[in-house]
């Protein structure tokens, strides 16, 4: 098993903080070494899907029809001690102004739950990569790109042997679309109490929620 340490990352919600924007955003980490215990089951769930008449390039749980939602859970469900899932909850409303620009709301909300994960999974010498789905800021990518770089900066810890940080279309890896369905099913849980899909995967889902005293966030 290799000791490179791989964290995929998602997010859920929108970044909307109008009345008309989901009421919470939730960023989410899978942890996970290879040999990805997960993937040859959704690599066949995948052949099986082309096989019965769908067009399925990757699986992504909001769009996926219910019966593969299920499947692709089952797969995940199946390996849920191969896998650590992490997530940061945030209760937009909560949200002072200062920290609701794009530069400094995404790269901070990363940055807390990366500390988190990093405390619970590093160790020293080792090797991490960090992936994450492409950006959702496209007007604002490379600044966006530049604060989360410096919010890592501050939390890597001593001893850590490397870190890279990539964005990659979720389609190249099946921790991406892992992070897409835990994600999904936790954002569902708190913005419509839908515990359906969250119930598979809630044996393995730790959640922060960042504002949980009650109090606005300025910062």
């Amino acid at each position: 098993m290799s000791g490179h340490l791989y964290i995929f990352l998602d997010e859920s919600g929108n970044l909307d903080f109008s009345p008309t924007g989901t009421d919470y955003f939730v960023l989410t980490s899978v942890s996970s070494r290879r040999p990805f215990p997960f993937s040859s089951g959704l690599d066949r769930l995948k052949y099986e899907c082309l096989e019965n008449g769908l067009d399925t390039q990757e699986f992504h749980c909001a769009e996926d029809k219910q019966a593969v939602r299920d499947k692709v859970f089952a797969a995940i469900g199946a390996n849920l001690g191969s896998l650590r899932v992490d997530s940061l909850i945030v209760e937009k409303r909560k949200t002072g102004p200062a920290l609701r620009e794009d530069t400094r709301f995404y790269p901070e909300m990363l940055g807390y739950l990366l500390k988190y994960v990093l405390e619970k999974v590093s160790q020293p010498g080792a090797a991490i990569t960090v992936v994450t789905d492409r950006l959702p800021l496209q007007r604002k990518r490379k600044g966006v790109e530049k604060a989360v770089k410096r919010a890592l900066a501050t939390i890597v810890p001593l001893g850590l042997r490397s870190y890279r940080i990539l964005h990659h279309d979720s389609k190249s890896h099946y921790g991406l679309q892992v992070a897409d369905y835990c994600s999904w099913a936790i954002f569902r849980k708190w913005e419509s109490k839908d515990m359906r899909s969250y119930k598979l995967i809630s044996p393995l889902a730790s959640e922060s929620d960042i504002f949980q005293s009650g109090t606005r966030y300025y910062y």
